[in-house]
This record gives structure tokens, C-alpha cells and sequence, in this order.
């Protein structure tokens, strides 16, 4: 089954300059896909066309996803609300209410689910908050549950909002440059945690990410952005430092955890079965 299925999509943000040049994709139902690409290549504006948060061009483009149309020829579809409430977006910012509880940004994920009236009073039932806690615990942090979203660490709080996309019910997650801002130990249990969600509950994921290394761990496909084109897309295990400076030149040092692009580098231990398990705090 496709779950994304984009064409001829750009879009402009100025006259002279385009963000996004006739990307041509498709997501199949079950799979992590890595996207790359060095700043400015147009990943995360791509995810954000994908989300239906940003219009392509007025010019032929499509995106459809679960069958149901997003957007075409610069327009947002009517039905794009409804299919919105299949797709889990997790920024890079996170994007949770620092005042409120853990507990309830993530039944935040149900507002697309519940009536208007009552997640407008953050109004929620005993087995809604069971799902967000059950959530909770899949990504280890069940037990920071009634502190304040702002008391906890860059990697709780990403895990908080791939606990809310677990509490949504999401069958998509688009993962924008999740692990960005994070040291190496938090970075893999980000990344363990969408694995552990894309394996056992068949969710579809596309993850942005900056560094060759993670997409190589952990997508056995990658999709690389150029200049708001994709360049590539295959096997990641194609993914050579030889391969990545005939697409990237300079640039391809951007892409390696210590910027080197160098093959002699340490690499980046692979992951255990073992460590696959989702570490608490």
C-alpha cells in the first residue's frame, strides 16, 4: 500500500529561487525512510508540504497520502483535515507546552479524535489518560508523566512527542530533524524509539536527518536532497563517503557525525538487538 505519493511538486519562496524542484516520491505502508540532505537542501520543507502545514507552487503538483489528496496545484484539499489526524509530525523544537504536564501535552495527540468542546477544556477520560500513560511507558519516560513538559531533558521531551503520535494513533510519523539538538546517548534513544514503533505497530516513518550515520543504522532506505531536489534514492548502504561527496562535494562533511566525511573515522557502533529496548531515564 502507498502511503505518500508525491509528484512534480516545487514550491517558491521567491521569484528567482525554488525550495523545492519536482520532487517525485512514494512511501510504501511499513517502511523508515531517512531523509538527508545539508542545510537548505529542502527537507524539512518537503515534510512540511507532506504534513499539508505548506502549499507547493500553483503548478501541477500532488501530494496524496492513505489514498486521500493533501494538496494539488497549490491548494490544501478539503479533505486534508481528516487525513491530518493519521499523520504524527515530531519537530525538532519538540513543540510542547512547557506549562503544562507530560502527561497532558501527549493527550494533546488525541485532539484530532475527540469533540472540539472538550479538548478545548483538556477535558479527557480514564481510558484516554490510560493510552497516554501506556504511551508513556513505551518510550520510557511513564514516570515523568505529572512533571512540567519544561522540567525535562532535549531527549524526554522528543520522546514525549513521539509518545504523543503513539497516543494519536498516527499510521505516519514525519520526523523533522528530531535529533538535532541532542548529545549522542539521547540521539539513539530518540531514534530507537521510532524504530521500536516502526517495527511493532507497522507505522510508516520519514525522518530527517543531518547525519549519514543514523539513517545508515537505522533506514534501510534514504532519500537525498539537493537544492530542493532529490539526488538520490536507494539502499542506504550505498551511502559511502565517496558516493556522498560526488553528490554533496564540500558539503558532504556536514553530513558525518564529526564532519570529517573522512572513512577512516570511528563509525558509529551498530545497534545491538539488545539495545533496541527503549532505556529509561
Amino acid at each position: 500500500m502507498l502511503v505518500v505519493d508525491i509528484s512534480g511538486l516545487n514550491k517558491s519562496f521567491t521569484r528567482d529561487k525554488r525550495a523545492l524542484k519536482n520532487v517525485k516520491l512514494q512511501v510504501r505502508e511499513g517502511e523508515m525512510v531517512a531523509l538527508i540532505g545539508a542545510s537548505g537542501s529542502g527537507k524539512s520543507t518537503l515534510i512540511r508540504h507532506v504534513a499539508g502545514l505548506l502549499r507547493g507552487d500553483r503548478d501541477g503538483g500532488k501530494i496524496v497520502v492513505f489514498g486521500e489528496t493533501i494538496q494539488e496545484n497549490g491548494k490544501i484539499s478539503r479533505g486534508a483535515r481528516k487525513v491530518r489526524a493519521e499523520i504524527g509530525v515530531v519537530f525538532q523544537q519538540f513543540n510542547l507546552v512547557s506549562r503544562l504536564s507530560v502527561l497532558t501535552n501527549v493527550l494533546m495527540g488525541l485532539l484530532g479524535r475527540v469533540p472540539a468542546w472538550r479538548g478545548s477544556l483538556g477535558l479527557f477520560t480514564k481510558s484516554e489518560k490510560m493510552r497516554a500513560m501506556a504511551a508513556l511507558h513505551r518510550v520510557g519516560i511513564d514516570a515523568h508523566a505529572t512533571k512540567k513538559a519544561r522540567n525535562l531533558s532535549g531527549g524526554q521531551q522528543q520522546r514525549a512527542a513521539i509518545a504523543r503520535t503513539i497516543t494519536q494513533g498516527a499510521r505516519l510519523i514525519l520526523a523533522d530533524e528530531p535529533i538535532a539538538s541532542l548529545d549522542p546517548a539521547s540521539s539513539r534513544k530518540v531514534m530507537n524509539t521510532l524504530d521500536r514503533v516502526n517495527r511493532e505497530d507497522n507505522v510508516t516513518v520519514i525522518v530527517s536527518l543531518h547525519q549519514v550515520d543514523y539513517a545508515k543504522d537505522y533506514c534501510k532506505r534514504t532519500i537525498a536532497m539537493r537544492d530542493g531536489a532529490v539526488v538520490f534514492d536507494g539502499p542506504s548502504t550505498q551511502l559511502t563517503p565517496e558516493f556522498l561527496r560526488e553528490l554533496y562535494g564540500e558539503y558532504s562533511s556536514e553530513l558525518f557525525a564529526d564532519g570529517s566525511g573522512d572513512e577512516t573515522r570511528p563509525a558509529i557502533e551498530p545497534v545491538a538487538k539488545k539495545d533496541l529496548a527503549i532505556a529509561t531515564s
